[in-house]
């Protein structure tokens, strides 16, 4: 299956939380889009590896992706080396997307920072024709492919964002996405202890964020992303 779009994140729900309205905007265009968690977010401190993978799996049907998988890598101990890049290298030659969306470039949770480089450095390196990879067992070496663009969505670090997508009329659709992590949020009926993400100032912060970015480009809604390239235009007329 080639995909338009792969977005990728440390754990079940980065994904949704930094460019879910997005990727709802593209599914509705209608675009092919997948998700892949790099963990299962066994660290967390609400809930279980078990409730996100069920919560992950709903979320996902919720947003209208046709893929979504996990690569179960360690929660906080995963690093950046050949055998994680490797890894990773499988899933975008296995969907070829166009568009890879990763985590924030910098972040308060140590997962994101490396997540991000090591999606990135993946991204490069599955082009090179000399490094060989297969998957699930398969008899045929893949083919390499490098995706077209490679943007970082952002997450809990108010970042400078490179470009902003308007997503206004899909925010009910992130939201509708993130509610399905209902483990993680804010619930003021839960006995799991409090987290930074469980308050209802950070749930509530998605929206006026959101509409913060809105408000500079002069429209309801927009999320933010950061490049490691320069975003190019054939005419001034591009630009809104």
């Amino acid at each position: 299956m080639k995909l338009d779009i792969l977005a990728i994140g440390a754990h079940p729900d980065d994904v949704e939380l930094g460019c879910g309205a997005t990727l709802a905007k593209e599914i509705a265009n209608g675009k092919k889009v997948g998700i892949i968690d790099l963990t299962r977010g066994e660290l967390g401190t609400r809930g279980t590896a078990e409730i996100r993978d069920e919560e992950a799996a709903e979320a996902a049907r919720r947003l209208g992706v046709v893929v979504r998988e996990n690569l179960e890598f360690a929660d906080g101990f995963f690093v950046n080396d050949k055998a994680h890049q490797l890894e990773v290298i499988r899933m975008i030659r296995k969907y070829r997307p166009e568009i890879v969306l990763c985590n924030a470039i910098d972040d308060r949770h140590i997962d994101h920072g490396k997540g991000s480089k090591l999606v990135s450095d993946a991204c490069f390196l599955s082009g090179l024709r000399k490094i060989d990879t297969k998957f699930d067992g398969d008899d045929e070496w893949q083919e390499p492919w490098r995706p077209k663009r490679g943007y970082h969505y952002i997450q809990w670090k108010p970042i400078e964002p490179d470009f902003v997508m308007d997503v206004s009329g899909f925010m009910e659709a992130k939201m509708n996405a993130i509610e399905a992590y209902a483990s993680q949020f804010y619930d003021p009926k839960s006995n799991e202890p409090s987290t930074p993400i469980s308050s209802k100032n950070f749930f509530d912060s998605l929206d006026y964020r959101a509409r913060d970015l809105g408000r500079l480009i002069g429209v309801e809604h927009a999320e933010g992303f950061t490049t490691e390239r320069y975003v190019a235009v054939k005419q001034l007329d591009d630009l809104i």
